[in-house]
Formats: structure tokens, C-alpha cells, sequence
């Protein structure tokens, strides 16, 4: 019987590894944008709502959540940098508090107002916001929770809030289909609850109402305008009225607190976790390499590569993998592994060069989507499907192949392919884009737009169609040669330009930054790289915890384990379509010498950027596993590395090709004399 074959991955950082400068700053801004809208609108509204005997919804989550566990919000992004009204006002989170938590050993979602924010008022994107949570939850059969607090409509937006197909009326259309799909839903009125707000809790499956509480179609306010009556709002739809007469809410609590522990209560009544049953002999293991370590190993410079297999370590239990089809489309990788004990599919990009199985011998840029890993992944995720588990997407790709192959290959029909098999997918997919998120390669990954159940992105994420540089020269293309250098000898006109394609690429590095992305629900959280095992781990057991609702096959039928089984196959490629490669310039090594070779077809540097001085000079010695140059292909630099076969070092002889100039595979670039008298390497 086929079984997959499980093998350990990645090793140890080398001691003293230090977060790179970039890398830190990238984090920074992010958390410093996340302290800010943790503060609501401050201090002085915290203390309002103490006033009125309530708690703060950050106090109500804390005393929802099982002691010792942590709350993972979504959408915390959401609105971030814009102003509304006048005067301006910010409105934090969107004015409401959306999240994943721990009641009684089962996973939850929680969409709470925040009443330091304009009495917990919906904002533009505050309906969005609370539909993708609601989204979430019909997906995976979460039990949901409203804690409602809400003042309505932030009336002067009400025009960007109350109509349209994802106005605030699809929240309640959300709440009937939770309920017709058998989702438990629980709500507790905590304070004002006007309009929409009075709605939204109508339809759960059990509804308190706290002293402090009311809810009302209109409030008192409007009343008094439109009927001159003297009333308040806790008179015409308190507790007295809501629990007592019109039965809109079942149970009155005195208080908050009251409020958190009858829902608790009523969570405590429902099924247990289904993830002991499916982790069956599999306890969940520690990976044998600390999430901080994916500080190093991303490289916040988006044109260097890194192994993602050594992501894939911080990432599984005990960092074991097993790879299906390795042979056949190597800048995509795909395969088994677990998170807490579960089985998922793993689906990421390969950003370093891969073996092109078009020209035996040669390698091709990594992160890039080629036809045979793209007919490997959509193989493999309906296997997946098929099979019942998970997809997880780890994204760094800068797009799909281009150029006459490509189009002679019908790269558009391979693509399609894969397009129409994610998009049919019916398992739960998870989505992190860990740092390059571009072109159609975005959306050939699961991206947001093919609806994984959830979407996650890092402080290094760049979302958009292509790179500011490419996409400035693409549109100055006219006036560049064919090195995509300005052309013309007039200073004046060579100002212009390059003064002109500057802003365009400034232009599009301010919408790549990801918070610009977190703000739009284009993504639905960022996070911290050495969070990513957190999420992910919630993720898995919250795909796991409800039975009942789809397919999961136990192992010994899995699909899986007959495509692990298919031999790679050469694809078949006439002679005639090779184009063959300039013989590389001669050099004949002496007895104790190195050639370290060009590994692919690119532009060849010495130093890392034109003000910096060389990797290494004639005379210099290089350690096993030194960096010599890099080749840039395609807007990505892939390192040169002296990795001698011995491990021994040795000292450079000459630079046997000129900076910045075009190599092709196989090119010496570098003589190095071995230490020893051993005799020669060639690298």
C-alpha cells in the first residue's frame, strides 16, 4: 500500500544571527500602527464608558476568552489612515472588534463594537468588516458570538455604509444564513443598540440583555423630533420591554460581566472539539526550530531569494515534510504536513533558481510560475480536495512565465486550468503572502479574490500587479533602449523622464505597503512573521473542530498517496525549439585552482549595489558558503555562492568576468587557489 514518505527539513541558523535593519523597520511600522488603533479614541473614552457601569470591549473580550489563551483578531487594519467627517475623525479597527477566540476548549468567532469609538457606531468598511468575520464562521461551522454596542450608523457616511450589495443590510442576510446552515449564533446587548445595531442580534439563537442595556428601531432622539414625544431610549426598548414583553431577548443580567459568563455557559452546551478524533496518532509537535528565526530567513529586500523550505521548518510539526511530485515543476512546491497534530496541503513558491527542464543542466529563476508547476499544483490540490483537507498557500511569486514559450506552450490554458481548480475547491484553503504577492500569479495562488477562508499578510508583503520599477519602465518603455536606460543625450528631456518614471515608482511602492492592502479587507490580517505558527495553528484546529459538514478521509485512501507514486516525465521538447547557449569564454584552471560558474542566464554584479564595494577582491579569502556576486534575472537577484564540494576555504585569483555585464550558464566568473594542495573543485 502507497504511503507518503514524511522526511525532517531545514537546520539551525548559524549562531549570532542578527534581524536584518530593513526587516525590523518593516515591523515597526506595523506595530506602531497596530498600538495606535488598540487605543480606540483614548483614554478619556475609556473612562466615558466606565461612567455608564459598562466595560470596555477589550476588558468583555478578555473576560470571554479561556484564561491563558490568546485572542487572534482579523481586519484590525481595517480604515487605517483615513478621516471621516467634519471635523476629521479616525475611525480605529472600523469602530468594531472582529477575532478569534478560546471559550471552553472550542475556537469561536467574536464581532464586538467598540464603544470607545463613537459608542460603537458602524463606520464605511464597518459592515464589510463584521460580513467577512460572519463569512469566516459559515465556512468552518464556528459558533459566533455578537457582543453588541452600537449607536448606529455614522450618519454623515451613512451613503459609503447603508446601500450597496455589501451595505449593512447583508449583515443581517448573513445572520439568517448562519442560522439556516445550523451555525450557533449567541449575542449579548450590552449597551446602546440602535437601528441596525437592534438587528443584528435578533436572529441568534439566544440573545441577554444587560440593565444597561437597550435596543430600539429609532432612537429616543428621533422620536422626540418626529412624534414630540418625551421619552428616553432604555424606557421604550429596555430589558422591561425587550426580555418581558415583546420576547426579542430571552434573559435580562445585571451587568457585563453577568453577560460574559451566560454566554460562556451556553458555549459550554455544545459539541467538543472534533481535533482530538482527527489528530489521531499524531500529537501535535514543537518544530525543532523557533518561529523567530523567519525574521532571518525572509529577506525584506524583495529581489533576493531565501530557502522556503527552511520557512516550511518553522512552520510543521517537527519540521517533517512529505513532498509530492519534487521532480516535476520545481518552482513550486507541494506536499503533506501538519500543524497541531492535522494533516494539510502545502502549496508554496520556490524563490530560488530551479532546474529548467527544458535545457538539461541549465536553472531558471524561482518564484515564477512555469507550466509543469502549474499543472503540478492543480493535480495536487484536487488531490487535496479530494481527500479532504486543507490547502495552505504560502505566496511569494512575481507572476506567471512570459514570452514566446510561454505563449507556444499555452502557459494561458495551463493557467486557466489551475484557475477553475481553486476556484472549485471546497476544502478550507489559508492563504499568507509572505512577501512578493504580483501579477495573476496572485490570484493563480489562492489569492483573495478565489475566497481562501482566510488571507494573511506579513509586514514584508507587496501586493500589486507588478514592481514600481517594472511598471514605470513598462510605461516609459518608448523612451528607454533595450537596457532600460533612458535614451535620449538631451539633460533637460533625460530629467524629465527619469524625474517622471521616479514618481510612478513612488506612486506604486506607497500602494504596496501592506498596511495600505490590511486597510482595504484586501487582506484580513497582518502579522508578525514569528506569529505566523500562532494563526496557522488556530487555523487548522478551527478547519478540524466541526464534524458533519464535509468529507475528511482517513489516510490509508487518500488520493495523495497514489500521486506520490506518478514517476516526473520529461516533457517532450524538439531540438529545433532550443536555442543553444553561447559557449561560455575559456579558461583552462590550473592544477589547484576553483571555477565558480554562472548557475543561470543573466546580468552578472560583483558588489551588491553600485556604491558598495566587491563581495570579494583577488588576494580575499572565501569561506564555504561566501557570497561572490549575484545574477539578476527578471528584477531578482539570485546569489552566487562559493560552495566548494571539500568545504575547505579558499583565496580568490581573479574576476574572470566584468561587472555588470551579461553571462549565460556555465560562464567561469570566478578562479579561486584551494588553500591546501588538494587538488581542484569545480563549483
Amino acid at each position: 500500500m502507497a504511503r507518503l514518505s514524511y522526511r525532517p527539513i531545514g537546520h539551525p541558523l548559524p549562531p549570532g544571527a542578527t534581524i536584518p535593519d530593513d526587516t525590523q523597520r518593516a515591523h515597526c511600522h506595523v506595530a506602531q500602527a497596530r498600538d495606535e488603533i488598540n487605543r480606540g479614541w483614548g483614554e478619556s473614552y475609556d473612562e466615558r464608558v466606565k461612567k455608564k457601569n459598562k466595560l470596555t470591549t477589550r476588558e468583555r473580550l478578555q473576560l470571554l476568552a479561556d484564561p491563558g489563551t490568546a485572542l487572534l483578531p482579523i481586519g484590525t487594519f481595517v480604515n487605517h489612515g483615513r478621516h471621516f467627517g467634519k471635523p476629521p475623525r479616525t475611525a480605529p479597527a472600523a469602530g468594531v472588534i472582529t477575532a478569534f477566540a478560546v471559550v471552553h476548549q472550542r475556537y469561536i468567532v467574536v464581532i464586538a463594537n467598540d464603544n470607545t469609538v463613537a459608542s460603537g457606531a458602524w463606520w464605511p468598511q464597518s459592515p464589510e468588516k463584521i460580513q467577512r468575520a460572519q463569512q469566516i464562521a459559515l465556512r468552518l461551522r464556528l459558533p459566533v458570538i455578537y457582543l453588541v454596542d452600537c449607536s448606529g450608523l455614522f450618519l454623515p457616511e451613512q451613503a459609503n455604509t447603508f446601500p450597496g450589495a455589501l451595505g449593512a443590510g447583508r449583515i443581517f442576510k448573513q445572520n439568517a444564513e448562519l442560522s439556516a446552515a445550523g451555525v450557533p449564533q449567541l449575542a449579548a446587548v450590552m449597551g446602546d443598540c440602535i437601528a441596525g445595531g437592534a438587528y443584528m442580534p435578533i436572529i441568534s439563537d439566544k440573545v441577554f440583555m444587560t440593565e444597561q442595556a437597550y435596543m430600539v428601531i429609532a432612537g429616543a432622539a428621533l422620536i422626540k423630533g418626529a412624534k414630540s414625544q418625551a421619552i428616553t431610549s432604555h424606557t421604550i426598548g429596555g430589558p422591561n420591554v425587550h426580555v418581558h414583553r415583546s420576547l426579542c431577548a430571552d434573559q435580562r443580567v445585571p451587568d457585563d460581566p453577568a453577560a460574559i459568563a451566560h454566554l460562556r455557559r451556553e458555549i459550554a452546551k455544545l459539541p467538543t472539539s472534533a481535533v482530538p478524533f482527527y489528530r489521531q496518532q499524531d500529537p501535535p509537535l514543537p518544530s525543532p526550530y523557533p518561529a523567530q528565526d523567519l525574521y532571518h530567513l525572509l529577506p525584506a529586500d524583495h529581489t533576493r531569494s531565501y530557502d522556503m523550505r527552511q520557512v516550511l521548518a518553522r512552520l510543521l510539526d517537527g519540521a517533517l515534510f512529505a513532498e509530492v511530485l519534487p521532480e516535476r515543476g520545481q518552482e513550486i512546491i507541494t506536499g503533506i504536513g501538519h500543524i497541531s497534530g492535522l494533516a494539510l496541503g502545502i502549496v508554496a513558491n520556490d524563490p530560488e533558481l530551479t532546474a529548467d527542464p527544458d535545457r538539461p543542466g541549465q536553472s531558471r529563476p524561482g518564484a515564477i510560475l512555469y507550466r509543469d508547476g502549474i499543472d503540478k499544483t492543480a493535480a495536487f490540490v484536487r488531490a487535496c480536495d479530494d481527500d479532504g483537507l486543507p490547502i495552505l498557500w504560502l505566496q511569494d511569486v512575481a507572476g506567471f512565465d512570459v514570452g514566446p514559450d510561454a505563449e507556444s506552450q499555452g502557459l494561458l490554458g495551463h493557467g486557466s486550468n489551475l484557475l477553475y481548480t481553486i476556484a472549485t475547491l471546497q476544502v478550507p484553503v489559508l492563504t499568507v503572502l509572505l512577501r512578493k504577492a504580483s501579477g495573476a500569479g496572485y490570484y493563480a495562488m489562492a489569492g483573495r479574490p478565489f475566497d481562501p477562508v482566510l488571507q494573511l499578510a506579513t509586514p514584508l508583503t507587496r501586493l500589486a500587479v507588478m514592481e514600481g520599477r517594472t511598471l514605470a519602465i513598462g510605461a516609459f518603455h518608448t523612451k528607454l533602449d533595450d537596457h532600460f536606460e533612458i535614451a535620449t543625450t538631451d539633460p533637460q528631456e533625460r530629467a524629465t523622464i527619469a524625474a517622471a518614471m521616479h514618481a510612478v515608482e513612488a506612486q506604486i511602492e506607497s500602494d504596496m505597503d501592506p498596511l495600505r492592502a490590511a486597510a482595504n479587507l484586501d487582506v484580513d490580517e497582518l502579522v508578525d512573521l514569528a506569529q505566523i505558527p500562532a494563526y496557522l495553528n488556530a487555523m487548522l484546529q478551527m478547519c478540524y473542530q466541526s464534524t458533519g459538514h464535509r468529507r475528511i478521509k482517513n489516510r490509508r485512501i487518500w488520493s495523495l498517496n497514489t500521486l506520490a507514486l506518478y514517476p516526473p516525465t520529461a516533457r517532450p521538447c524538439a531540438a529545433a525549439d532550443l536555442e543553444p547557449a553561447p559557449p561560455p569564454p575559456h579558461h583552462c584552471p590550473a592544477q589547484d585552482e576553483i571555477l565558480v560558474c554562472a548557475p543561470i542566464d543573466g546580468l552578472f554584479f560583483r558588489r551588491p549595489n553600485p556604491d558598495a564595494p566587491a563581495y570579494l577582491n583577488p588576494g580575499e579569502t572565501a569561506q564555504p558558503g561566501a557570497v561572490l556576486g549575484l545574477i539578476e534575472v527578471m528584477k531578482l537577484y539570485y546569489e552566487v555562492r562559493f560552495q566548494p564540494a571539500n568545504g575547505h576555504p579558499a583565496r580568490l585569483v581573479t574576476c574572470l568576468a566584468e561587472d555588470a555585464v551579461a553571462v549565460t550558464a556555465g560562464t567561469p566568473l570566478f578562479a579561486l587557489r584551494r588553500l591546501d594542495s588538494q587538488p581542484v573543485d569545480q563549483v
